[in-house]
């Protein structure tokens, strides 16, 4: 085979012999096999430069893999959700902090935990200028503990309650739901010990879906007890496991020693397989761990929150300490757990805090909006403008100008051509655009100072003075 190829690019541009009029075509990588080109029906006939300027130009004009584009026909949606949570983390006396994209990549190793599936496959890590190892974060919790140590928030009034809003990144394999740049809300409670703060964040969550109109979602709770619970259950663990290793897959292998409770959360189906029958922590918690679970479901109860008690939680993500959480869908068709948090009294200390305790969780927005969509939950659509100005030569543009702008700074939504359209190509676009009231301008109403206002429900139409027409718009948006 002559010619040049280039095995990174997707297309290449051939000849195609195969007619009586040699033409040629862009065609995709892998239908060119070796087989078409013995027989002649294709010859490669541009240079490396071709493919990879092809192979460009394809990557400007598609996003990477993983992300998406929140387009203005749904975007009303993510404010809807948005507005709702920051309103209701302000009731329960939340304040909303915002964090770096990036931090350093230690940060994460440490707080997330250097066995997780986080820290060793999903985040996206590289070395700045300065040669400093940098990742883009791949959830909330241990960038708002950052903060809390940096800005000296022990000093401040107990208990510390944020939230945010935030985007997270994470080489998962994408799947309906589940992005590589995903959005996520969370809540984090610092200070607190008691049962009482566990029961708060997850009360949080419930009224949440509740005004939501979110329905069938279960909570199941767990404890996972503490380091000293631990330390004895990953014995018990890895005497169930020995036998099993080999059945493992190379990462929870190396997993066994430093870390075996993470073989429990690991999504490979044959360790999935081997842990089914594993001892539950649950069973082997110490005293003070069953305590404070017991009063966190005593709580619960008391406050007609319904939970299932699910052994198997142990989240992913090693911070956690007793209660862990999630809420899950029962709806068919739903992507399972919608939200997860739990108690991480160590994270501080570890991250190099002085000892304090606290309790988060996150919640994945397009989790939660696919859900609502699953649900068929109506969203309030995005508000149309309150009016449109049409116009027709010189002078009537410039009023429509001059108008259009006192409209506005009055809080009035208003729209006008400015692509120099026809009056009928310039109602047509009111219309696409389900304005309210349409008033059209011209010579007359420029020298008569009066216009027709139109309105586009009910059919209406008054003569006005175009000097009242804000007064009359507002009177209008205030139902008088």
């Amino acid at each position: 085979m002559n010619g040049n190829t280039c095995s990174s690019t997707r297309f290449v541009c051939v000849k195609d012999k195969s007619g009586s009029n040699p033409s040629n075509r862009v065609v995709p990588r892998e239908c060119l096999s070796s087989l078409f080109v013995d027989r002649g029906f294709f010859d490669p006939i541009k240079t490396v430069e071709f493919y990879y300027f092809m192979g460009v130009m394809e990557m400007l004009a598609k996003a990477p893999k993983g992300t998406r584009d929140i387009l203005p026909d749904e975007i009303h949606k993510w404010y809807y959700v948005e507005e709702k949570f920051r309103e209701i983390a302000n009731r329960f006396g939340y304040k909303e902090i915002r964090i770096p994209v990036f931090e350093h990549t230690e940060l994460f190793e440490r707080g997330v935990g250097d066995t997780t599936d986080i820290v060793q496959k999903e985040m996206y890590t590289f070395n700045d200028k300065g040669g400093r190892s940098i990742t883009l974060r791949p959830e909330g919790t241990a960038g708002v503990v950052r903060s809390y140590i940096q800005n000296g928030m022990s000093s401040w009034a107990q208990p510390v309650k944020l939230f945010y809003d935030i985007t997270a990144y994470r080489y998962e394999n994408v799947q309906k739901g589940r992005y590589r740049e995903f959005h996520q809300f969370g809540v984090e409670l610092f200070g607190a010990a008691h049962p009482g703060a566990d029961v708060e964040v997850i009360s949080l969550l419930h009224l949440f879906f509740k005004e939501l109109g979110i329905k069938n979602l279960a909570l199941n709770i767990n404890s996972i007890g503490c380091p000293t619970c631990r330390e004895k259950y990953n014995q018990k663990l890895k005497e169930f496991l020995g036998t099993k290793l080999d059945n493992l897959c190379h990462t929870c292998k190396e997993r066994y020693d430093r870390n075996p409770m993470r073989i429990l959360d690991c999504k490979d189906d044959s360790c999935k397989q081997m842990v089914v029958n594993a001892p539950a922590l649950l069973d082997h918690i110490c005293e003070d761990c069953a305590k404070h679970f017991e009063r966190v479901k005593s709580k619960l109860t008391a406050m007609d929150i319904p939970f299932s008690i699910d052994k198997g939680i142990v989240r992913g993500l090693d911070y956690y300490t007793r209660t862990v959480f999630e809420f899950v869908s029962e709806n068919i068709g739903s992507q399972g757990t919608v939200c997860g948090g739990g108690r991480y009294d160590g994270l501080i200390e570890a991250c190099g805090g002085t000892p304090t305790p606290g309790i988060g969780f996150g919640l994945g927005v397009e989790r939660l909006l696919l859900e609502m969509d699953n649900q068929k939950i109506e969203i309030p659509a995005p508000k149309s403008p309150d009016i449109f100005i049409g116009f027709v030569g010189e002078q009537a543009e410039e009023l429509a100008e001059s108008l259009t702008l006192k409209l506005r700074a009055a809080g009035i939504s208003c729209d006008k051509d400015i692509m120099a359209r026809s009056v009928r190509a310039q109602m047509k676009y009111a219309n696409k655009i389900n304005s309210r009231f349409i008033i059209i301008l011209g010579d007359n109403e420029v020298e008569s100072g009066k216009v027709e206002l139109k309105d586009m429900t009910t059919g209406e139409t008054k003569d006005i003075n175009i000097d009242t027409i804000v007064d009359r718009l507002l009177k209008y948006k205030i139902g008088n």
